[in-house]
């Protein structure tokens, strides 16, 4: 077995019990597709340096009840991003796809004018064509993601989101060298509730 494969198992086990005990109060499931951008540093420390694009789906759902006072009262979900389409168009071209298993978000109860804010962490995997960032480096990176938006109702069943993201890549010196990509994701989504 893989050193992976616990970890995998861990999380489904987490996600199937705690999903288990909030059908209760929530029977929707939160399916996205999504297309983002973001632009960013490798090698130069010149924020422009990188560019890349993705689009995928997300599928989550609640955890929890609203909780939380105040400004903060909301619920919080779990959920996963598949992203079959990746690609790098600057400083080269590359292609890839990945998966982020861990998607944690915090959905406020809080509306303003119908726009309600989120915060989310993701982290996951991305295997490219070749080594990203290039040169002695690795074509299997892992994800991490961090920051929040808006969602945007549509009907009572769907909605938009509007996020912007801080985001990193990094190899975790699976090549002989581990340069990063850091920079600012905003993606755009259409959501269901089922």
């Amino acid at each position: 077995m893989n050193a992976g494969a616990p970890v995998l198992v861990i999380v489904a086990a987490v996600f199937v019990g705690c999903t288990a005990g909030a059908q209760e109060w929530s029977k929707n499931w939160d399916i996205a597709i999504w297309v983002s951008g973001s632009t960013g540093e490798e090698l130069t420390n010149s924020f422009g340096e990188s560019q890349l694009r993705s689009a995928g789906v997300y599928v989550g759902r609640a955890l929890t009840r609203d909780i939380g006072p105040r400004w903060w009262h909301g619920r919080i979900e779990y959920g996963l991003n598949l992203f079959p389409a990746f690609a790098q168009s600057r400083p080269q071209l590359i292609y890839g796809s990945g998966i982020e298993p861990v998607v944690l978000c915090w959905n406020s109860s809080l509306a303003i004018r119908g726009l309600q804010p989120y915060a989310e962490i993701a982290g996951g995997a991305l295997r490219t064509t070749s080594n990203l960032p290039s040169g002695d480096t690795s074509a299997f990176n892992f994800t991490a993601k961090g920051g929040g938006g808006l969602y945007i109702p549509l009907s009572k069943n769907h909605f938009m989101d509007f996020g912007v993201r801080w985001s990193h890549i990094s190899n975790a010196n699976l090549g002989r060298r581990n340069p990063e990509f850091n920079g600012i994701e905003v993606r755009i989504g259409y959501h269901w509730r089922r």
